[in-house]
């Protein structure tokens, strides 16, 4: 069955915001290990705030070894959260049988590594294509929306269609790092291949892809107020994933306004596209 939230999150002409708040769990835990329920910053009260500043979805990661994200936060995000709820995970049984548990409105499949500080890199759907397909045939059984987070390779894009997933998240790591190398100066699109334009180009394509082969093309990974715009502006996006840098900027001016001003900017650049 689908969720009816899910529907009404992707109006067309829309762009989302799903905000990511693991890293206000990451703060709980650094205090509180092993006591989700009375340590402090909550994210399930981090997810309320964001929903009153803007949010479209919440997005959390639940890794294997539990580092900031509990299952218990997972289970009350579930049952209180009004807006869609994404699940980040690996692609493991232990994970498979969670979603299922709990149902979120959209599982992603990310990579994970236990020694990376957060996600590097997108998931090689092509290196294993038959076990793919059985992991989002499961997910799909169970009533989610699968989505893939996968590098700007077209290659991989065409992986996540074949292997059936309904969304493609392209990573945007190498887009912010390129962002901050030239101070966010576009002009130097030409000067070489690891240029700001060249970044952007690289993102775009892939979403054309995206959507050629019938997928949502969602995007995100180290976005931030400053690099958001070229990649809300991107034709045919419809939702960014951001996280460390709204809990960020949440330490000095709240997570409702820190939610609203990235609404704001990403709504302005996607608005701004369509009348080009």
């Amino acid at each position: 069955m689908q969720h009816l939230v899910e529907e009404k999150s992707y109006l067309p002409g829309m762009i989302q915001l799903g905000v990511n708040i693991d890293h206000v769990a990451t703060v709980r835990q650094a205090r509180y290990p092993g006591q989700p329920d009375a340590g402090e910053p909550d994210p399930v009260r981090a997810a309320h705030e964001a929903e009153l500043g803007g949010a479209d979805g919440i997005t959390i990661h639940l890794r294997e070894d539990r580092r900031h994200i509990q299952d218990r936060d997972l289970d009350l995000l579930r049952r209180l959260v009004k807006v869609k709820v994404n699940l980040e995970m690996a692609a493991t049984d232990d994970m498979i049988a969670i979603a299922e548990r709990y149902q979120p409105h959209t599982s992603m499949l990310v990579p994970e590594g236990r020694a990376e500080v957060t996600t590097e890199g997108g998931l090689d759907v092509a290196a294993e294509p038959e076990r793919f397909r059985d992991v989002v045939a499961r997910l799909k059984a169970a009533g989610m929306v699968v989505s893939a987070f996968v590098d700007a390779d077209l290659k991989q894009v065409e992986a996540a269609a074949a292997a059936g997933f309904d969304v493609c998240e392209i990573h945007t790591g190498p887009y912010a790092e390129a962002f901050g190398a030239a101070g966010g100066d576009v002009r130097l699109a030409d000067r070489g291949p690891g240029s700001v334009g060249r970044a952007i180009q690289l993102v775009a394509d892939a979403g054309a892809e995206v959507r050629r082969l019938g997928m949502r093309f969602n995007a995100g990974h180290a976005l931030n107020y400053h690099n958001v715009g070229p990649i809300a502006a991107l034709p045919g996006i419809e939702e960014l994933h951001i996280g460390h840098a709204i809990v960020s900027r949440a330490v000095f001016v709240g997570m409702r306004e820190a939610v609203a001003q990235m609404k704001a900017l990403m709504t302005g650049a996607f608005g701004r596209e369509r009348q080009t």
